[in-house]
């Protein structure tokens, strides 16, 4: 069953748009608790007033993250059981679905129409699978996510397992080789119209930390609150090694992407990436030129205070 974006109360088209989400995003006027709550009731005790007097969850708590992001995954999107592993990487449901509706856009965009037959390559799916689950039933696309870690792999495949509707449009596939990306995941004479990634962003776990303890007291500065002082600083959103951290970081890590996208110029016709630190953009965009590919974009997505970026290239 795939969600119909226009599918919304007269309750909550009547909400201010949020600046910055894509215009077709579900979320882009905010979060209905109290309706979050009525289909997901394990959501309930970490709802309660913020500073301001408005119904919210405590974002530095990464249980009530986790739960939120079942909540959402429920309401909207008609997935059950969506769970994740303790420490596992939780991601923000509302900007992984714009990363969906601009790769969308981009599809839309070369092909001139419509297509219903739209395959996507998840790199590094990781436990929680989010970005197939979001192209199936938003759009009714057949995906395929690969990770390195078995067991993100085996979670993943539970909740496939709890949603009979994804089975034949959500497949998993592992990685055997640490050193490569595509090769050994995408198969002779076939094609993908997409790839999507989340790359990991620290080159070490103590460098992830203390990026983690920068959101947190980014997110008590937004409450209006001191900021967050911990003696052992924890992953919020979480992570699990690859998830989160790699030799080199993201920078080494999108070189190594880019150049084996080369690779499989003819097999995939739009291949992407999040790139979350700026400083990383340029020397990306200079090598994909470099390599021959033949239209570059750089999409800005912003999601409150937050500002993210997708770098996507085609060579065909």
């Amino acid at each position: 069953m795939t969600v119909n974006p226009h599918n919304r109360s007269e309750k909550d088209r009547a909400k201010p748009v949020r600046k910055g989400l894509h215009p077709r995003n579900l979320h882009n006027q905010g979060y209905d608790f109290p309706a979050l709550v009525k289909s997901h009731p394990a959501l309930a005790p970490h709802v309660k007033p913020n500073a301001y007097g408005q119904l919210s969850i405590d974002f530095a708590d990464p249980l009530a993250v986790k739960t939120l992001n079942a909540a959402l995954l429920n309401r909207y999107y008609n997935i059950v059981d969506w769970d994740i592993p303790e420490g596992a990487l939780c991601p923000p449901i509302p900007g992984r679905a714009d990363y969906i509706y601009y790769m969308a856009d981009l599809i839309r965009f070369g092909l001139g129409r419509e297509q219903p037959n739209i395959k996507l390559l998840d790199i590094g799916t990781g436990a929680n699978g989010i970005y197939p689950l979001l192209a199936c039933q938003i759009y009714g696309w057949q995906c395929v996510g690969s990770d390195i870690n078995p067991h993100s792999l085996e979670n993943v495949a539970k909740i496939i397992a709890n949603n009979p509707t994804l089975k034949d449009r959500f497949s998993l596939r592992a990685q055997p080789d640490k050193n490569h990306i595509f090769e050994g995941i995408i198969q002779p004479g076939e094609f993908f119209d997409v790839s999507v990634c989340n790359p990991p962003f620290h080159a070490s776990l103590d460098e992830a930390l203390k990026g983690s303890q920068r959101k947190r007291n980014n997110l008590a500065r937004s409450r209006g609150e001191q900021k967050v002082k911990t003696k052992s600083p924890t992953l919020n959103f979480g992570g699990l090694g690859a998830e989160l951290w790699c030799k080199g970081g993201e920078q080494l890590f999108l070189k190594k992407l880019i150049r084996e996208s080369q690779t499989y110029s003819t097999q995939c016709r739009w291949f992407s990436s999040l790139v979350s630190k700026a400083d990383n953009v340029k020397p990306a965009k200079k090598l994909i030129g470099k390599l021959g590919a033949v239209d570059c974009r750089e999409i800005e997505m912003q999601q409150g205070n937050k500002v993210t970026r997708i770098l996507a290239w085609t060579f065909m």
